[in-house]
């Protein structure tokens, strides 16, 4: 039977009463919360960006000279492992730009020079079946003939809209106000994540004595259990993702290319980056694909479309268990509950992230249910 004492009462007590400010005063909390919260962005930044770089630094220091005894390497271990990660890490993102940007460029070009005739189609076929032209005249609205007419028309449409949000200064003001905060903050975020990486022994040291003392080591071993899980499911997911994206953009781009379909390589970047996105990133991938294939060819975007079809059937029964659902070991239907629930509270950042913090609640609930008690006390997430 628990004992009642004076410290727990005044730890009940004390709790309720912040439990009252909080929903009484809940829109100055809120707002409090948010200014701490954007204050703090860069570090949150920083300390993500520093959890996926020290995914590819750990590697890199498990391969290179790991037993090496001489006091140089040592010293120059980790600012070399940390600049090798981060240096593959820009690599890959320019190589994306590469293959992407040109490409996209050049069937946004095709695209909108194929749009007058397009239109003059669609005129055409609207004026066989309801006879729009008598329509239009009754509205003083007349379909534009020539090239320059259409171009003159879409200049018109991309003022109205520039003059909608304000006009062209105003609009380059906010870009450019945006674009400095984003640099700033970036770079903030960099120098974070430097600097928990270069020390990231220390600091969880440091907060492992610290929660020691104000948790006590009952409690402190459950906390780090439950971060350990979270860690061990995040990795996985992590570097699953990326194998299975990796993996599934080059069979998309190798079958685009023995099928003789336009846009190999872009596509084929886009479907492994979209792959990211867990379910949805599929259907965004084939819409992509399908609508710059079709700028040359429709027949050709029919047999895109069904390619991928038959890839997707492939990766989600033999490359996805393999890459990422052996290691999460979460069921399908939860996988959608996560992805439904992130991308309806943080978009695609929410897909993303709700499924291996679905997989985590999962592994622990599960552990609780079987009555699983944790056998050592303190235990430590991955290095």
């Amino acid at each position: 039977m628990m004992k009642i004492n004076l410290k727990s009462c005044l730890c009940v007590c004390g709790s309720l009463f912040l439990l009252f400010l909080a929903v009484h005063y809940w829109n100055a909390v809120a707002s409090l919360a948010g200014i701490l919260i954007a204050a703090a962005r860069p570090l949150i930044l920083g300390a993500v960006i520093a959890y996926v770089v020290n995914i590819l630094m750990s590697f890199y220091e498990r391969k290179i000279a790991p037993k090496s005894k001489d006091k140089l390497w040592q010293k120059a271990r980790r600012p070399v492992c940390m600049l090798l990660a981060f240096l593959t890490v820009i690599l890959f993102v320019v190589l994306l730009v590469r293959l992407i940007v040109p490409q996209l460029v050049e069937c946004f070009q095709l695209l909108l020079s194929a749009v007058p005739d397009a239109m003059r189609s669609l005129y055409a076929w609207l004026e066989e079946q309801f006879q729009i032209s008598s329509f239009l005249s009754g509205q003083n609205f007349s379909l534009p003939a020539t090239d320059l007419e259409w171009r003159t028309l879409i200049e018109k449409a991309a003022g109205v809209l520039i003059s909608g949000v304000g006009g062209v200064m105003n609009a380059a003001v906010s870009v450019t106000t945006t674009a400095v905060g984003m640099v700033v903050t970036l770079f903030m975020s960099l120098i974070f994540m430097i600097n928990i990486l270069a020390g990231k022994e220390q600091l969880s040291d440091q907060f492992t004595r610290l929660a020691h003392r104000a948790l006590g080591e009952r409690i402190l071993g459950r906390v780090l259990h439950v971060l350990a899980v979270l860690d061990d499911c995040f990795h996985s997911y992590i570097v699953g993702q990326l194998i299975e994206a990796l993996i599934l953009g080059s069979l998309c781009a190798i079958g685009m290319t023995l099928l003789r379909l336009p846009y190999a390589l872009m596509i084929g970047a886009v479907v492994g980056v979209m792959a990211l996105i867990p379910i949805a990133g599929a259907y965004i991938a084939g819409a992509i694909g399908a609508v710059m294939i079709f700028s040359q060819s429709p027949m050709q975007a029919l047999i895109f479309i069904i390619f991928l079809v038959i890839l997707q059937q492939i990766e989600g029964n033999l490359i996805y268990p393999r890459t990422v659902g052996n290691t999460l070991r979460l069921p399908g239907i939860w996988v959608l509950a996560a992805v439904s629930i992130g991308g309806s509270v943080m978009g695609v950042i929410g897909m993303i992230i709700f499924v291996p913090l679905t997989a985590a609640v999962y592994r622990l609930l599960g552990e609780w249910v079987q009555g699983i008690r944790i056998a050592e006390p303190v235990r430590t997430c991955r290095k």
